[in-house]
């Protein structure tokens, strides 16, 4: 009986509260709250939160995903140069100039067709003023250019293209130990990085000497340097690698 008012007593309040308590082994439950059902997304027994996270992280990967596919479009940049070195390098002034006005636009409201739309899909969540990665990107490629004669110079910027890509992938995917200097960094995408690098310079060049010594480069330079500052470091430091141990004498 003294159950029974316990129990009535405890609804009454909570209806004046606004909610309806059902009591349910011991517990309060508030029917307005929708339940995760244990064989359905939660199957796993995520939780609310957990599942809240998971789409988090989906969301991030598909967003960094679009980003390098955009990021590899630099690949198209060696072959170009190997064709008509001047024409190349005026396009991507051209590009680059172009990207900036854009970007600019957007941050007045003024949109320009596609470019801003892409820009505001592909933009990581800090990015909440001017998105410097595709200008940076342009710079990189103009730079290993013109320091770097071929085959150096496609060398620096296939490790732009591939081995940052690679390195930013895997590392969201896999996620798992960050690296101790840089704890936005983690040693699968690390190694995804050096992989990438490696397997792109072989390719190239058939050298497994020089592919090693340029992919240590890429991965270690890659791992050190901040966002967006790696589209810069990265064909500079690799370019200057490549170039080095094509001019040391073969053992």
């Amino acid at each position: 009986m003294y159950r029974i008012a316990s129990q009535t007593s405890r609804a009454l309040a909570s209806r004046a509260r606004g909610t309806l308590a059902i009591p349910v082994v011991g517990q309060l439950v508030d029917p307005r709250r929708p339940a995760v059902a244990a064989t359905g997304p939660d199957r796993f027994g995520l939780g609310r939160a957990g599942l809240d996270r998971a789409g988090l992280d989906r969301a991030g990967l598909d967003r960094e995903l679009m980003r390098k596919a955009i990021h590899l479009l630099v690949a198209l940049v060696p072959p170009l140069a190997s064709v008509h070195l001047s024409l190349t390098m005026g396009l991507l002034m051209a590009g680059t100039l172009f990207y900036t006005v854009a970007e600019a636009m957007r941050l007045t409201g003024m949109r320009v067709a596609v470019v801003s739309g892409l820009t505001a899909a592909a933009a990581r969540p800090g990015d909440a003023g001017f998105v410097l990665g595709p200008v940076t990107l342009g710079l990189g490629a103009m730079l290993a250019l013109l320091l770097y004669p071929l085959p150096a110079s496609a060398i620096a910027i296939y490790a732009l293209a591939f081995g940052d890509a690679a390195a930013s992938v895997v590392g969201m995917a896999c996620a798992g130990r960050r690296l101790p200097l840089n704890r936005n960094k983690t040693v699968a995408g690390s190694l995804a990085c050096f992989a990438a690098v490696f397997l792109i310079t072989v390719a190239l060049t058939a050298d497994a000497r020089l592919s090693a010594a340029v992919a240590a480069a890429a991965m270690t330079i890659e791992a050190l340097s901040g966002r967006d500052l790696d589209n810069l470091l990265l064909p500079v430091g690799v370019g200057m690698v490549a170039q080095a141990v094509r001019m040391l004498p073969a053992a």
